[in-house]
């Protein structure tokens, strides 16, 4: 009775971080099967190699297996890995559980409450990492965090040069920075854009033009007609 106890609060678990949390803040159906299909296989394998006595080297033993299945696998982001290895965790612990009891329980709930909490959209919402390549080498770091500043119209956390290319005159940089509030980019982009200017590089700027409307009307019928306009 305390196996189908135990097997119930997995199902409700798996089925409340992948399909409760995951997937309506990450919106991928295949990551929703796996965790699924991962989730119920360690259990039933759990259940079952359990009973022979193998005792805790099977858990780690399935850890290490499937873990080499996921890196061998198509690539998935960090915060994906931390759901699959929860997943793991949540079947190995209904599985090799003695009895239902409040230890299975709280480490169950404790491991969907901290993916709860911690891929909250509202954590660090602001907070972004992006991979840019750029169509100049830029081997000077303070003029690559200006580059990347203007170009980003953002707040620049930190820059690492990922590949630097003086024959294709392109640099590729890891960049992590904080995304500027709604209705700032384009001021923070103007503001590093007038830079230069603010440092002494003078803005030419055309004079405006001073002749008459009139006499720009005389002076194209003129044209046309080939006689010159009267001054």
């Amino acid at each position: 009775m305390d196996q189908f106890a135990l097997v119930a609060l997995d199902l409700v678990a798996i089925t409340l971080l992948s399909v409760g949390v995951y997937f309506p803040r990450h919106r991928r159906r295949d990551l929703v099967v796996a965790f699924l299909g991962v989730n119920v296989g360690v259990l039933a394998a759990s259940l079952v190699l359990g009973s022979s006595g193998v005792g805790a080297g099977l858990g780690l033993g399935l850890f290490g297996v499937l873990s080499i299945i996921r890196l061998r696998s198509r690539e998935i982001e960090q915060h994906e890995v931390a759901y699959y290895f929860a997943a793991l965790a949540l079947g190995l612990i209904a599985g090799l559980s003695p009895a239902f009891g409040w230890l299975p329980a709280g480490l169950m709930a404790l491991v969907v409450l901290v993916l709860v909490v911690a891929d909250h959209p509202g954590l660090f919402r602001r907070s972004r990492q992006q991979l840019l390549t750029l169509d100049r080498a830029i081997a000077d770091e303070d003029e690559l965090r200006d580059a990347v500043a203007a170009l980003l119209g953002a707040r620049i956390h930190s820059v690492k040069t990922e590949q630097l290319d003086f024959v294709n005159d392109t640099t590729i940089v890891d960049v992590r920075f904080e995304a500027p509030r709604p209705g700032t980019r384009k001021t923070a982009r103007a503001d590093a854009v007038a830079a230069p200017a603010a440092a002494g590089a003078p803005a030419s700027i055309a004079p405006a033009s001073t002749t008459p409307a009139s006499d720009v009307a005389a002076s194209d019928a003129a044209t046309t007609s080939g006689t010159p306009a009267p001054r």
